[in-house]
């Protein structure tokens, strides 16, 4: 895990970084325990973790938190009057446990809201919407376009992020663990393709693209048979994510992510990392509550 700030590291952040003192060890200081948003306030800043994936949580080549979770959440903050966010970088399968342990204070990784993550944490309403693809070989030399292609010839390997709901899309459509291969980050996906280790690599349609796009090795395969699931086609809805027990910081967050999707700027950081106007059209329209209730 890396700590990433606009500013030089304070003895305060060495110690955050190596889980010493209350927040380290997920417990409440007295002021937070006072209120969460208040002690955020207070100490001056707010500590936001993402997963390293283009383009939905990332470092820029400037050290910078970007993409859509970070932008939104820096400007929805703004609008909080919160300032100062001092970013944390984990794989995705970590954000959860880490939030739970307060090691940071809300995750901003466009994690898919589905019903067993809203049991652990509390999801605000979705800020953006998208579907699924697969990265293989130039060439596609397997010929795979789809879950289906993978269940039916059991020599083939797929990879995944460990913690991403693509295990369950796989689950789904009858593909055993067996022909499962779990990486650490979405970074890892070019070499583990390249290599052989696996045929193909299951991710989220942006994804997909933006990685066949920086290397020739691989492309996106086309066409693309969506996964289905309980019937209907795949389609995520990506959140912010707190802890249940800091309901203050939580409510003031998404009652302002609320009014900020009624803005033109929501909808243009959204666009500018190439989501479609479906793909926001329905991240509008889709709740939260539809979504942790699984209907």
């Amino acid at each position: 895990m890396s700590m990433i700030s606009d500013k030089p590291l304070s003895r305060r952040l060495i110690l955050a970084g190596l889980g010493i003192g209350a927040a380290g060890l997920g417990l409440a200081t007295p002021a937070e325990a006072a209120g969460k948003l208040k002690a955020i306030k207070s100490r001056g800043y707010i500590r936001g973790a993402t997963a390293n994936e283009v383009p939905y949580g990332f470092m820029d080549e400037n050290g910078k938190a970007a993409g859509i979770g970070p932008d939104v959440a820096k400007a929805v903050l703004d609008k909080m009057g919160i300032k100062d966010v001092e970013w944390v970088v984990t794989p995705f399968g970590s954000l959860i446990p880490g939030l739970n342990a307060n090691r940071f204070d809300f995750v901003a990784a466009e994690q898919n809201i589905l019903p067993d993550r809203c049991r652990v944490v509390r999801f605000t309403q979705p800020n953006s919407s998208y579907g699924e693809g697969l990265l293989v070989k130039g060439g596609n030399p397997k010929n795979i376009h789809g879950y289906d292609d993978i269940k039916k010839n059991a020599s083939l390997k797929v990879a995944i992020v460990s913690g991403a709901d693509q295990i369950d899309f796989l689950h789904a459509t009858g593909v055993p663990d067996s022909q499962i291969v779990m990486i650490p980050n979405n970074a890892d996906a070019l070499s583990t393709i390249e290599t052989g280790r696996a045929d193909c690599y299951a991710a989220t349609e942006l994804t997909v693209a933006r990685l066949a796009a920086h290397s020739k090795s691989v492309e996106a395969a086309e066409p693309f048979s969506d996964p289905i699931v309980k019937g209907k086609p795949v389609r995520s809805y990506g959140g912010f994510s707190f802890r249940p027990q800091d309901k203050d910081l939580y409510e003031a967050f998404n009652a302002a992510l609320v009014a900020f999707k009624k803005t033109p700027d929501w909808a243009h950081i959204l666009s500018s990392y190439g989501l479609s106007q479906k793909s926001i059209d329905a991240a509008r329209s889709m709740t939260m509550e539809a979504l942790c209730s699984g209907k």
